[in-house]
């Protein structure tokens, strides 16, 4: 670990956002584990990358988050992958190993753990709305954590298909896609729902494209979005009496996981969780 008594920066690369939850988050938990690090939120424009990593690299950063425009664009400037990040082809989290800058991608490591507070996913039959970059990195890890299938239900063949045949040959869970027409009625047999699409983002009454009626006590319902943490998806599924797991966790697992990777020191999730409560004026 760098020594605590110099000021250590970690950043955050890619567009401009109205402030970082995960900035806060950071900067609290650093003061709490009485560390000198600070977490930079820096706009670097895709044609400025290559510029910006060497500069990561001379300046001696330890690392870094990386946000869109760059989680592909970056892998190219790094030494190494996790085997994670390899099957997404998607970095968000960057660390200094010696003199190796290593990629990985907490996006759905992060899932995993929230999820993981309600129920192993060994096993579980999932159903999976969406086949972005947040479902591509759920999916792995759901995967990884042998998981007995997965259904992805996508309006888009190509991009869903895509994800599928990821998930079946290289990460090797069974799968299979869904061409979502109308509302998605969810099977009986069906363990974990989640959605893993931008649904719901600053919308409270948004609505995923799900049959609710087809929800059973049974289920586990999860949504990615934090921001409204209560969005209509896990209200309508808490009304038909499911488990419902919102996108806070996820966000504050996945700094929990950043802060681990960088700094080889525990931190207190509790800190990290009021810190974003705070921040979203919750």
């Amino acid at each position: 670990m760098p020594d605590s008594a110099l000021q250590t920066l970690v950043s955050c690369m890619g567009q401009p956002v109205a402030g970082n939850p995960t900035q806060f988050m950071m900067e609290r938990c650093f003061h709490a584990a009485g560390l000198d690090w600070r977490y930079l939120t820096l706009e670097v424009p895709a044609e400025n990358l290559a510029d910006a990593m060497k500069g990561m690299r001379s300046m001696g950063f330890q690392g870094g988050n990386f946000t869109i425009p760059h989680k592909v664009a970056v892998i190219e400037h790094l030494d190494d992958l996790s085997e994670a990040a390899r099957l997404m082809g998607a970095v968000n989290c960057v660390n200094r190993v010696g003199d190796q800058l290593v990629g990985e991608n907490t996006d759905g490591k992060g899932f995993v753990q929230s999820l993981k507070e309600l129920v192993d996913p060994v096993d579980k039959k999932v159903v999976m709305i969406g086949a972005g970059g947040a479902a591509r990195a759920i999916g792995v890890e759901v995967g990884l954590n042998q998981a007995a299938e997965i259904t992805v239900v996508n309006r888009t063949p190509e991009r869903g298909q895509e994800l599928v045949d990821l998930l079946n040959n290289d990460v090797k869970v069974t799968s299979r896609l869904v061409v979502l027409d109308g509302d998605y009625q969810v099977p009986e047999d069906t363990d974990i729902v989640i959605n893993a699409t931008s649904i719901g983002l600053g919308d409270a009454d948004a609505r995923v494209p799900l049959d609710v009626e087809t929800l059973t006590s049974q289920m586990i319902v999860a949504d990615v979005i934090f921001n409204p943490p209560q969005t209509r998806l896990l209200r309508d599924a808490a009304a038909k009496g499911c488990q419902v797991l919102d996108g806070l966790g996820m966000l504050v697992n996945q700094a929990v996981i950043g802060f681990k990777i960088w700094t080889q020191v525990d931190p207190d999730p509790k800190v990290m969780r009021e810190a974003l409560e705070e921040y979203l004026e919750l």
